[in-house]
Protein backbone atom coordinates (compact mmCIF):
# COMPACT_ATOMS: atom_id res chain seq x y z
CA UNK A 1 0.00 0.00 0.00
CA UNK A 2 2.92 2.07 0.81
CA UNK A 3 4.42 2.01 -2.45
CA UNK A 4 1.16 2.47 -4.25
CA UNK A 5 0.82 5.87 -2.50
CA UNK A 6 4.20 7.01 -3.16
CA UNK A 7 3.52 6.14 -6.49
CA UNK A 8 0.98 8.20 -6.95
CA UNK A 9 2.40 10.87 -4.99
CA UNK A 10 5.05 10.67 -7.42
CA UNK A 11 2.81 11.00 -10.58
CA UNK A 12 0.65 14.12 -9.42
CA UNK A 13 4.26 15.71 -8.66
CA UNK A 14 5.73 15.09 -12.18
CA UNK A 15 6.21 17.43 -14.69
CA UNK A 16 4.33 17.63 -18.05
CA UNK A 17 5.08 14.40 -20.33
CA UNK A 18 6.96 14.48 -23.02
CA UNK A 19 5.35 13.68 -26.15
CA UNK A 20 6.51 13.01 -29.43
CA UNK A 21 4.97 13.59 -33.02
CA UNK A 22 7.12 12.56 -36.13
CA UNK A 23 5.75 15.48 -39.24
CA UNK A 24 7.03 15.79 -43.12
CA UNK A 25 9.50 18.60 -41.39
CA UNK A 26 11.29 16.61 -38.53
CA UNK A 27 10.56 14.51 -35.18
CA UNK A 28 9.35 17.11 -32.38
CA UNK A 29 8.96 16.86 -28.90
CA UNK A 30 6.49 18.69 -26.99
CA UNK A 31 4.63 17.72 -23.93
CA UNK A 32 1.15 16.77 -22.89
CA UNK A 33 -0.81 18.88 -20.55
CA UNK A 34 -4.11 18.75 -19.02
CA UNK A 35 -5.32 16.25 -21.86
CA UNK A 36 -3.29 18.11 -24.75
CA UNK A 37 -0.21 17.89 -26.65
CA UNK A 38 2.00 21.33 -26.91
CA UNK A 39 4.76 21.99 -29.10
CA UNK A 40 6.62 25.49 -28.70
CA UNK A 41 8.99 26.94 -30.71
CA UNK A 42 8.49 25.23 -33.82
CA UNK A 43 10.77 26.81 -36.42
CA UNK A 44 8.95 26.83 -39.85
CA UNK A 45 11.43 28.56 -41.51
CA UNK A 46 15.30 29.30 -41.86
CA UNK A 47 16.34 32.65 -39.68
CA UNK A 48 16.20 35.59 -41.66
CA UNK A 49 19.02 37.26 -40.65
CA UNK A 50 22.70 38.06 -42.55
CA UNK A 51 22.15 37.64 -46.06
CA UNK A 52 18.66 36.44 -45.82
CA UNK A 53 17.89 39.56 -44.36
CA UNK A 54 14.82 41.50 -45.82
CA UNK A 55 14.48 38.03 -47.99
CA UNK A 56 11.60 35.73 -48.54
CA UNK A 57 11.63 33.09 -46.06
CA UNK A 58 13.39 29.77 -46.92
CA UNK A 59 11.95 26.86 -46.05
CA UNK A 60 14.23 24.73 -43.41
CA UNK A 61 15.74 21.14 -44.73
CA UNK A 62 14.02 17.91 -42.78
CA UNK A 63 15.80 17.92 -39.58
CA UNK A 64 17.49 14.82 -38.17
CA UNK A 65 16.54 13.53 -34.70
CA UNK A 66 14.50 14.82 -32.33
CA UNK A 67 13.98 18.78 -32.00
CA UNK A 68 12.91 19.99 -28.58
CA UNK A 69 10.16 21.78 -28.56
CA UNK A 70 8.98 22.81 -25.28
CA UNK A 71 10.10 26.09 -24.95
CA UNK A 72 8.45 29.23 -26.73
CA UNK A 73 10.39 30.98 -29.75
CA UNK A 74 12.09 34.36 -29.18
CA UNK A 75 9.84 36.96 -30.80
CA UNK A 76 10.27 39.07 -33.96
CA UNK A 77 12.95 41.91 -33.54
CA UNK A 78 10.55 45.03 -32.43
CA UNK A 79 11.33 48.34 -30.44
CA UNK A 80 11.55 48.13 -26.43
CA UNK A 81 8.06 49.97 -24.84
CA UNK A 82 8.76 53.35 -23.51
CA UNK A 83 5.24 54.39 -22.29
CA UNK A 84 3.14 52.39 -20.31
CA UNK A 85 -0.05 51.53 -20.93
CA UNK A 86 -3.05 48.80 -21.06
CA UNK A 87 -1.11 46.76 -23.75
CA UNK A 88 2.22 46.64 -22.58
CA UNK A 89 3.42 43.17 -22.93
CA UNK A 90 7.06 43.37 -23.99
CA UNK A 91 8.33 39.96 -25.02
CA UNK A 92 11.09 37.81 -22.63
CA UNK A 93 13.34 37.45 -25.78
CA UNK A 94 13.17 38.74 -29.20
CA UNK A 95 15.82 38.39 -32.31
CA UNK A 96 15.49 37.50 -36.05
CA UNK A 97 15.67 34.40 -35.74
CA UNK A 98 12.02 34.14 -34.85
CA UNK A 99 10.22 32.32 -37.23
CA UNK A 100 8.55 30.17 -35.34
CA UNK A 101 4.94 28.58 -34.57
CA UNK A 102 3.16 26.75 -31.28
CA UNK A 103 0.27 24.14 -31.88
CA UNK A 104 -1.78 23.09 -29.32
CA UNK A 105 -3.48 19.95 -30.29
CA UNK A 106 -6.05 17.52 -28.41
CA UNK A 107 -4.29 14.06 -26.92
CA UNK A 108 -5.70 11.73 -29.43
CA UNK A 109 -6.28 14.16 -32.15
CA UNK A 110 -7.73 12.65 -36.04
CA UNK A 111 -9.00 15.01 -38.54
CA UNK A 112 -9.57 18.09 -36.36
CA UNK A 113 -10.15 21.36 -37.61
CA UNK A 114 -7.13 23.76 -37.51
CA UNK A 115 -7.53 27.96 -36.62
CA UNK A 116 -3.77 29.58 -37.40
CA UNK A 117 -4.22 32.73 -34.88
CA UNK A 118 -2.13 36.12 -36.47
CA UNK A 119 -1.01 38.63 -33.61
CA UNK A 120 -1.69 42.05 -33.80
CA UNK A 121 0.43 45.10 -33.00
CA UNK A 122 0.06 47.31 -35.46
CA UNK A 123 2.37 45.10 -37.89
CA UNK A 124 5.05 46.73 -35.50
CA UNK A 125 5.19 44.25 -32.65
CA UNK A 126 3.28 41.65 -30.27
CA UNK A 127 4.11 37.65 -30.61
CA UNK A 128 2.81 34.30 -30.99
CA UNK A 129 2.58 33.60 -27.03
CA UNK A 130 1.38 36.35 -25.65
CA UNK A 131 -0.31 34.88 -22.28
CA UNK A 132 -3.87 36.18 -23.60
CA UNK A 133 -3.10 33.89 -26.77
CA UNK A 134 -3.52 30.84 -24.73
CA UNK A 135 -5.35 28.19 -26.77
CA UNK A 136 -5.53 25.38 -24.12
CA UNK A 137 -9.70 26.47 -23.57
CA UNK A 138 -9.90 26.48 -27.84
CA UNK A 139 -8.29 23.51 -27.89
CA UNK A 140 -9.73 21.55 -25.83
CA UNK A 141 -12.90 21.89 -27.90
CA UNK A 142 -11.84 19.42 -30.16
CA UNK A 143 -9.52 21.22 -32.76
CA UNK A 144 -5.87 22.22 -33.04
CA UNK A 145 -5.01 25.80 -32.78
CA UNK A 146 -1.51 27.08 -34.16
CA UNK A 147 -0.31 30.97 -33.15
CA UNK A 148 2.59 32.16 -35.83
CA UNK A 149 5.29 34.79 -35.59
CA UNK A 150 6.01 36.58 -38.49
CA UNK A 151 8.59 39.99 -39.04
CA UNK A 152 7.71 42.80 -38.11
CA UNK A 153 8.26 46.82 -38.56
CA UNK A 154 10.95 47.95 -40.68
CA UNK A 155 12.81 44.27 -40.94
CA UNK A 156 8.99 43.17 -41.94
CA UNK A 157 7.68 45.13 -44.21
CA UNK A 158 10.42 47.59 -45.93
CA UNK A 159 10.52 48.13 -49.63
CA UNK A 160 13.67 49.24 -51.41
CA UNK A 161 15.21 49.60 -54.87
CA UNK A 162 17.94 47.72 -54.08
CA UNK A 163 15.85 45.30 -52.64
CA UNK A 164 13.38 44.40 -55.40
CA UNK A 165 16.63 44.65 -57.92
CA UNK A 166 17.77 41.77 -56.29
CA UNK A 167 14.85 39.55 -56.25
CA UNK A 168 13.89 37.23 -58.46
CA UNK A 169 10.73 39.05 -59.15
CA UNK A 170 11.42 42.17 -59.20
CA UNK A 171 9.61 43.24 -55.84
CA UNK A 172 10.38 44.17 -52.44
CA UNK A 173 8.45 44.54 -48.82
CA UNK A 174 5.66 42.40 -47.72
CA UNK A 175 8.29 39.63 -46.11
CA UNK A 176 5.77 39.74 -42.90
CA UNK A 177 3.22 38.63 -45.32
CA UNK A 178 5.39 35.86 -46.70
CA UNK A 179 6.65 35.04 -43.50
CA UNK A 180 2.39 33.93 -42.80
CA UNK A 181 2.33 32.54 -46.52
CA UNK A 182 5.05 30.15 -45.21
CA UNK A 183 3.53 29.16 -42.47
CA UNK A 184 0.64 28.30 -43.64
CA UNK A 185 2.36 25.93 -46.31
CA UNK A 186 4.20 24.47 -43.52
CA UNK A 187 0.43 23.94 -41.43
CA UNK A 188 -0.46 22.75 -45.12
CA UNK A 189 1.86 19.92 -44.92
CA UNK A 190 2.75 18.80 -41.64
CA UNK A 191 -0.24 20.03 -39.39
CA UNK A 192 -2.08 16.25 -39.73
CA UNK A 193 0.89 14.55 -38.02
CA UNK A 194 -0.43 16.48 -34.95
CA UNK A 195 -4.18 15.74 -35.83
CA UNK A 196 -5.03 18.59 -37.89
CA UNK A 197 -6.82 18.25 -41.13
CA UNK A 198 -5.09 20.37 -43.35
CA UNK A 199 -8.22 20.72 -45.97
CA UNK A 200 -9.95 22.43 -43.10
CA UNK A 201 -7.87 25.55 -41.63
CA UNK A 202 -9.34 28.98 -40.74
CA UNK A 203 -6.65 32.26 -40.18
CA UNK A 204 -7.62 34.50 -37.62
CA UNK A 205 -6.78 37.76 -36.37
CA UNK A 206 -7.04 41.03 -34.49
CA UNK A 207 -6.18 44.05 -35.33
CA UNK A 208 -2.85 44.05 -37.58
CA UNK A 209 -3.70 40.65 -37.53
CA UNK A 210 -7.18 41.31 -39.02
CA UNK A 211 -5.41 43.32 -41.48
CA UNK A 212 -3.33 40.38 -42.10
CA UNK A 213 -6.00 38.06 -42.95
CA UNK A 214 -7.63 40.59 -45.41
CA UNK A 215 -3.54 40.71 -46.83
CA UNK A 216 -4.40 36.89 -47.17
CA UNK A 217 -7.30 36.69 -48.78
CA UNK A 218 -6.58 38.76 -51.09
CA UNK A 219 -3.11 37.34 -52.23
CA UNK A 220 -2.68 34.96 -55.05
CA UNK A 221 -0.15 33.24 -52.90
CA UNK A 222 -2.42 32.42 -50.38
CA UNK A 223 -5.06 30.51 -52.42
CA UNK A 224 -5.85 26.98 -51.32
CA UNK A 225 -4.08 27.38 -47.86
CA UNK A 226 -6.92 28.35 -45.70
CA UNK A 227 -10.84 27.40 -45.99
CA UNK A 228 -12.64 30.23 -43.39
CA UNK A 229 -11.21 33.49 -42.48
CA UNK A 230 -12.00 35.48 -38.83
CA UNK A 231 -11.48 39.34 -39.32
CA UNK A 232 -11.39 41.25 -35.74
CA UNK A 233 -11.32 44.54 -35.87
CA UNK A 234 -9.43 44.89 -39.21
CA UNK A 235 -8.86 48.09 -41.20
CA UNK A 236 -9.31 48.34 -44.79
CA UNK A 237 -6.98 51.39 -45.22
CA UNK A 238 -5.09 52.13 -48.78
CA UNK A 239 -1.88 50.95 -49.11
CA UNK A 240 1.01 52.07 -50.36
CA UNK A 241 2.34 50.63 -54.11
CA UNK A 242 5.43 49.19 -54.74
CA UNK A 243 6.99 52.12 -57.45
CA UNK A 244 4.11 54.97 -57.87
CA UNK A 245 3.06 57.51 -55.90
CA UNK A 246 -0.90 56.94 -55.27
CA UNK A 247 -3.68 57.72 -52.75
CA UNK A 248 -1.42 60.54 -51.43
CA UNK A 249 1.31 58.19 -50.11
CA UNK A 250 4.59 58.08 -52.16
CA UNK A 251 6.15 54.65 -53.27
CA UNK A 252 6.87 52.30 -50.57
CA UNK A 253 10.42 51.70 -52.44
CA UNK A 254 10.75 56.20 -52.40
CA UNK A 255 9.71 55.42 -48.88
CA UNK A 256 12.51 53.13 -47.91
CA UNK A 257 14.75 54.57 -49.76
CA UNK A 258 14.41 57.63 -47.62
CA UNK A 259 14.32 55.95 -44.78
CA UNK A 260 17.35 54.12 -45.34
CA UNK A 261 19.05 57.86 -45.82
CA UNK A 262 17.62 59.25 -42.54
CA UNK A 263 19.08 56.28 -41.03
CA UNK A 264 22.50 56.60 -42.01
CA UNK A 265 22.82 53.83 -44.75
CA UNK A 266 24.38 54.80 -48.34
CA UNK A 267 23.01 51.45 -49.84
CA UNK A 268 21.61 47.88 -48.75
CA UNK A 269 24.97 46.19 -47.25
CA UNK A 270 25.00 49.01 -44.62
CA UNK A 271 21.24 48.15 -43.53
CA UNK A 272 21.97 44.54 -43.42
CA UNK A 273 25.07 45.59 -41.06
CA UNK A 274 22.57 47.81 -38.59
CA UNK A 275 22.15 46.26 -34.95
CA UNK A 276 18.32 44.69 -35.48
CA UNK A 277 16.88 45.82 -32.77
CA UNK A 278 18.23 49.63 -32.93
CA UNK A 279 16.91 49.36 -36.55
CA UNK A 280 13.51 48.38 -35.43
CA UNK A 281 13.75 51.45 -32.92
CA UNK A 282 15.24 53.96 -35.17
CA UNK A 283 13.13 53.40 -37.73
CA UNK A 284 9.67 53.83 -35.94
CA UNK A 285 11.12 56.87 -33.99
CA UNK A 286 11.96 58.42 -37.70
CA UNK A 287 8.52 57.74 -38.91
CA UNK A 288 8.66 54.53 -40.89
CA UNK A 289 4.74 53.03 -40.28
CA UNK A 290 4.86 49.18 -41.91
CA UNK A 291 2.23 48.41 -44.37
CA UNK A 292 2.10 45.84 -46.98
CA UNK A 293 3.02 46.81 -50.53
CA UNK A 294 0.91 46.66 -53.61
CA UNK A 295 3.62 44.80 -55.46
CA UNK A 296 1.45 43.29 -58.87
CA UNK A 297 2.73 39.50 -57.42
CA UNK A 298 1.44 39.29 -53.46
CA UNK A 299 -1.42 42.15 -53.39
CA UNK A 300 -2.33 42.59 -56.67
CA UNK A 301 -4.42 45.69 -56.22
CA UNK A 302 -6.27 47.93 -53.61
CA UNK A 303 -7.87 45.59 -51.08
CA UNK A 304 -11.05 47.75 -51.62
CA UNK A 305 -10.69 47.21 -55.29
CA UNK A 306 -9.92 43.46 -54.89
CA UNK A 307 -13.12 43.32 -53.04
CA UNK A 308 -14.97 44.95 -55.58
CA UNK A 309 -13.89 42.98 -58.00
CA UNK A 310 -15.01 40.06 -56.25
CA UNK A 311 -11.21 38.19 -56.21
CA UNK A 312 -10.71 37.84 -53.05
CA UNK A 313 -10.93 34.14 -51.32
CA UNK A 314 -14.09 32.75 -51.39
CA UNK A 315 -14.31 31.84 -47.93
CA UNK A 316 -16.94 32.24 -44.82
CA UNK A 317 -15.73 35.25 -42.94
CA UNK A 318 -16.02 36.22 -39.25
CA UNK A 319 -15.98 40.18 -39.13
CA UNK A 320 -16.17 42.59 -36.43
CA UNK A 321 -15.33 45.69 -34.26
CA UNK A 322 -16.05 46.93 -30.55
CA UNK A 323 -18.09 49.86 -29.63
CA UNK A 324 -14.94 51.78 -27.83
CA UNK A 325 -12.37 50.69 -30.08
CA UNK A 326 -10.48 54.33 -29.96
CA UNK A 327 -10.87 54.56 -26.28
CA UNK A 328 -7.78 52.88 -26.13
CA UNK A 329 -5.97 54.51 -28.21
CA UNK A 330 -6.42 58.53 -28.61
CA UNK A 331 -3.58 59.04 -30.38
CA UNK A 332 -5.55 58.11 -33.34
CA UNK A 333 -7.46 60.90 -32.54
CA UNK A 334 -7.00 64.68 -34.29
CA UNK A 335 -7.23 67.88 -32.08
CA UNK A 336 -10.30 68.86 -30.43
CA UNK A 337 -11.74 72.19 -31.81
CA UNK A 338 -12.94 74.88 -29.48
CA UNK A 339 -16.68 74.36 -29.46
CA UNK A 340 -19.31 72.69 -31.44
CA UNK A 341 -19.50 75.50 -33.98
CA UNK A 342 -15.73 75.25 -34.95
CA UNK A 343 -16.37 71.57 -35.25
CA UNK A 344 -19.58 71.76 -37.20
CA UNK A 345 -17.32 74.29 -39.76
CA UNK A 346 -14.56 72.31 -40.31
CA UNK A 347 -17.24 69.31 -41.32
CA UNK A 348 -19.25 71.14 -43.36
CA UNK A 349 -15.80 72.38 -45.11
CA UNK A 350 -14.66 69.37 -45.80
CA UNK A 351 -17.81 66.92 -45.78
CA UNK A 352 -19.48 68.94 -48.34
CA UNK A 353 -22.77 67.47 -49.35
CA UNK A 354 -21.80 64.62 -47.32
CA UNK A 355 -21.98 66.57 -43.86
CA UNK A 356 -25.52 66.69 -43.18
CA UNK A 357 -25.17 62.78 -43.41
CA UNK A 358 -22.20 62.78 -41.00
CA UNK A 359 -23.27 65.22 -38.23
CA UNK A 360 -26.66 63.52 -37.46
CA UNK A 361 -24.48 60.17 -36.83
CA UNK A 362 -21.62 62.15 -35.07
CA UNK A 363 -23.17 65.39 -33.90
CA UNK A 364 -20.99 68.37 -32.42
CA UNK A 365 -23.53 68.16 -29.20
CA UNK A 366 -21.49 65.75 -27.77
CA UNK A 367 -17.90 66.47 -29.44
CA UNK A 368 -15.95 63.65 -28.11
CA UNK A 369 -17.97 61.10 -28.00
CA UNK A 370 -18.94 61.96 -31.89
CA UNK A 371 -14.88 61.77 -32.69
CA UNK A 372 -14.21 58.81 -31.00
CA UNK A 373 -17.13 57.21 -33.12
CA UNK A 374 -16.06 58.61 -36.45
CA UNK A 375 -12.69 57.63 -35.84
CA UNK A 376 -13.72 53.87 -34.89
CA UNK A 377 -16.42 54.17 -37.97
CA UNK A 378 -13.78 54.80 -40.36
CA UNK A 379 -11.21 52.27 -39.77
CA UNK A 380 -13.06 49.54 -38.13
CA UNK A 381 -16.89 49.75 -38.56
CA UNK A 382 -16.91 50.56 -42.41
CA UNK A 383 -14.44 47.94 -42.88
CA UNK A 384 -16.19 45.25 -41.13
CA UNK A 385 -19.86 45.60 -42.78
CA UNK A 386 -17.87 45.89 -46.17
CA UNK A 387 -16.27 42.77 -45.60
CA UNK A 388 -19.81 41.29 -44.64
CA UNK A 389 -20.98 42.70 -47.85
CA UNK A 390 -18.36 41.59 -50.17
CA UNK A 391 -18.33 38.19 -48.64
CA UNK A 392 -21.97 37.93 -49.25
CA UNK A 393 -22.01 39.47 -53.09
CA UNK A 394 -19.68 36.16 -53.72
CA UNK A 395 -22.34 33.94 -52.47
CA UNK A 396 -20.02 33.11 -49.24
CA UNK A 397 -21.44 33.05 -45.53
CA UNK A 398 -20.24 36.24 -43.57
CA UNK A 399 -20.85 36.42 -39.73
CA UNK A 400 -20.83 40.26 -38.63
CA UNK A 401 -20.61 41.44 -34.93
CA UNK A 402 -20.53 44.41 -32.35
CA UNK A 403 -18.68 43.76 -28.91
CA UNK A 404 -19.88 46.70 -26.71
CA UNK A 405 -19.88 44.63 -23.33
CA UNK A 406 -17.71 46.48 -20.49
CA UNK A 407 -17.21 45.82 -16.93
CA UNK A 408 -16.25 47.84 -14.06
CA UNK A 409 -12.78 48.17 -14.24
CA UNK A 410 -13.01 48.73 -18.18
CA UNK A 411 -15.65 50.92 -17.93
CA UNK A 412 -14.46 53.22 -15.10
CA UNK A 413 -11.52 54.31 -16.93
CA UNK A 414 -13.44 55.82 -19.95
CA UNK A 415 -12.64 51.99 -21.88
CA UNK A 416 -15.73 50.64 -22.70
CA UNK A 417 -15.45 47.77 -24.99
CA UNK A 418 -11.87 49.50 -25.39
CA UNK A 419 -9.63 47.76 -28.72
CA UNK A 420 -8.72 43.59 -28.65
CA UNK A 421 -11.11 43.71 -25.11
CA UNK A 422 -13.01 40.85 -27.13
CA UNK A 423 -9.99 38.95 -27.51
CA UNK A 424 -9.68 37.31 -23.65
CA UNK A 425 -13.39 36.46 -24.26
CA UNK A 426 -12.71 34.30 -27.65
CA UNK A 427 -9.56 32.58 -25.80
CA UNK A 428 -11.33 31.88 -22.55
CA UNK A 429 -8.13 33.59 -21.37
CA UNK A 430 -9.89 36.04 -19.15
CA UNK A 431 -6.91 35.42 -15.89
CA UNK A 432 -4.02 36.00 -18.90
CA UNK A 433 -4.58 39.55 -19.59
CA UNK A 434 -1.25 41.78 -19.91
CA UNK A 435 -0.31 43.18 -16.16
CA UNK A 436 -2.23 46.84 -16.81
CA UNK A 437 -5.06 45.31 -18.79
CA UNK A 438 -8.33 46.36 -17.14
CA UNK A 439 -8.96 43.22 -14.84
CA UNK A 440 -12.09 40.98 -15.55
CA UNK A 441 -14.29 40.16 -12.89
CA UNK A 442 -14.20 36.19 -11.89
CA UNK A 443 -18.23 36.21 -12.85
CA UNK A 444 -21.01 34.74 -13.60
CA UNK A 445 -21.64 37.50 -16.69
CA UNK A 446 -18.15 37.32 -17.89
CA UNK A 447 -17.63 33.40 -17.77
CA UNK A 448 -20.90 32.88 -19.67
CA UNK A 449 -20.07 35.56 -22.24
CA UNK A 450 -16.66 33.97 -22.66
CA UNK A 451 -18.21 30.67 -23.33
CA UNK A 452 -20.64 32.17 -25.89
CA UNK A 453 -18.17 33.54 -27.76
CA UNK A 454 -15.86 30.64 -27.93
CA UNK A 455 -18.71 28.55 -28.73
CA UNK A 456 -19.44 30.56 -31.59
CA UNK A 457 -15.96 31.18 -33.07
CA UNK A 458 -14.93 27.40 -32.35
CA UNK A 459 -18.40 26.06 -34.42
CA UNK A 460 -17.18 28.68 -36.96
CA UNK A 461 -13.77 26.95 -37.63
CA UNK A 462 -15.15 23.24 -37.19
CA UNK A 463 -18.08 23.70 -39.69
CA UNK A 464 -18.03 27.09 -41.20
CA UNK A 465 -21.30 27.97 -39.44
CA UNK A 466 -21.46 29.84 -35.71
CA UNK A 467 -23.63 27.63 -33.47
CA UNK A 468 -22.96 27.88 -29.34
CA UNK A 469 -24.65 26.06 -27.06
CA UNK A 470 -27.63 27.69 -24.87
CA UNK A 471 -26.75 30.54 -26.77
CA UNK A 472 -29.58 32.48 -29.59
CA UNK A 473 -28.60 31.39 -33.63
CA UNK A 474 -26.16 33.98 -34.91
CA UNK A 475 -27.85 34.27 -38.59
CA UNK A 476 -25.29 35.36 -41.60
CA UNK A 477 -25.05 38.66 -42.98
CA UNK A 478 -27.61 38.13 -45.79
CA UNK A 479 -29.62 40.48 -47.11
CA UNK A 480 -31.52 41.37 -44.26
CA UNK A 481 -28.12 43.24 -42.50
CA UNK A 482 -28.07 40.20 -39.79
CA UNK A 483 -25.34 40.78 -36.52
CA UNK A 484 -24.77 39.43 -33.10
CA UNK A 485 -24.25 42.08 -30.70
CA UNK A 486 -22.23 40.57 -27.39
CA UNK A 487 -23.16 42.87 -24.57
CA UNK A 488 -23.79 41.35 -21.11
CA UNK A 489 -24.79 38.12 -23.77
CA UNK A 490 -25.04 37.81 -27.05
CA UNK A 491 -27.98 39.81 -28.83
CA UNK A 492 -29.28 39.21 -32.19
CA UNK A 493 -29.66 42.06 -34.55
CA UNK A 494 -29.82 43.73 -38.14
CA UNK A 495 -28.86 46.92 -39.67
CA UNK A 496 -25.66 47.78 -37.62
CA UNK A 497 -25.76 51.61 -37.63
CA UNK A 498 -27.97 53.10 -40.02
CA UNK A 499 -26.69 55.34 -42.37
CA UNK A 500 -22.78 54.65 -40.72
CA UNK A 501 -21.61 52.29 -43.53
CA UNK A 502 -22.86 54.67 -46.70
CA UNK A 503 -20.94 57.41 -45.12
CA UNK A 504 -17.87 56.36 -44.91
CA UNK A 505 -18.15 54.19 -48.22
CA UNK A 506 -18.97 57.35 -49.84
CA UNK A 507 -16.24 58.96 -48.62
CA UNK A 508 -13.14 56.20 -49.70
CA UNK A 509 -14.68 56.46 -52.87
CA UNK A 510 -14.45 59.78 -53.60
CA UNK A 511 -11.27 59.66 -52.58
CA UNK A 512 -10.34 56.17 -54.25
CA UNK A 513 -11.02 58.29 -57.65
CA UNK A 514 -9.38 61.35 -57.01
CA UNK A 515 -6.06 59.67 -56.55
CA UNK A 516 -4.26 62.01 -54.50
CA UNK A 517 -5.93 61.19 -51.22
CA UNK A 518 -5.46 58.36 -48.59
CA UNK A 519 -8.77 56.56 -46.46
CA UNK A 520 -8.99 55.37 -42.81
CA UNK A 521 -7.29 57.02 -40.84
CA UNK A 522 -7.94 60.65 -41.26
CA UNK A 523 -11.55 60.79 -41.05
CA UNK A 524 -13.92 63.48 -39.17
CA UNK A 525 -11.69 66.50 -38.68
CA UNK A 526 -9.24 65.40 -39.97
CA UNK A 527 -10.64 64.33 -43.46
CA UNK A 528 -9.40 66.49 -46.42
CA UNK A 529 -12.52 67.98 -49.17
CA UNK A 530 -14.57 65.65 -50.20
CA UNK A 531 -15.73 66.88 -53.83
CA UNK A 532 -18.48 64.98 -55.92
CA UNK A 533 -17.16 62.27 -57.45
CA UNK A 534 -18.66 61.02 -61.01
CA UNK A 535 -19.63 57.44 -60.11
CA UNK A 536 -19.83 58.15 -55.73
CA UNK A 537 -22.58 59.02 -53.76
Amino acid sequence: MKILIAVALLASAAPALAQTVTAPAGTVEGATENGLRIFRGIPYAQPPVGALRWKPPVALPTWNGVREAKRFGQACVQPRERNLGIYTNPPPQMGEDCLTLNVWAPKDAKTLPVLVWIHGGALVSGYSHEQMYDAAKMAGTGMVVVSINYRLGVLGYLAHPELSAESADGTSGNYGLRDQIAALEWVKRNIAAFGGDPANVTIAGESAGGLSVMYLMASPAARGLFAKGIAQSAYMVSTPELKIAAHGTPSAETTGATIATTLGATNLADLRAMDATKLASSALAKGYVPWGTIDGKLLTRQLVDTWDRGEQAPVPLIAGFNAGEVRSMRVLLPPAPADAAAYEATIRASYGDLADAFLALYPATHIGESMLATARDALYGWTSQRLAIGQTAIGQRAYLYLFDHGYPAADENGLHAFHASEIPFVFGSADKTPPMWPKIPDSLVERRLSDAMLGYWTSFAKTGTTIASGQPDWQAYGKGGNYMAFVAKPEPRARLMPGMFALHEAAMCRRRAAGDKPWGFNAGLASPVLAKTAGCK
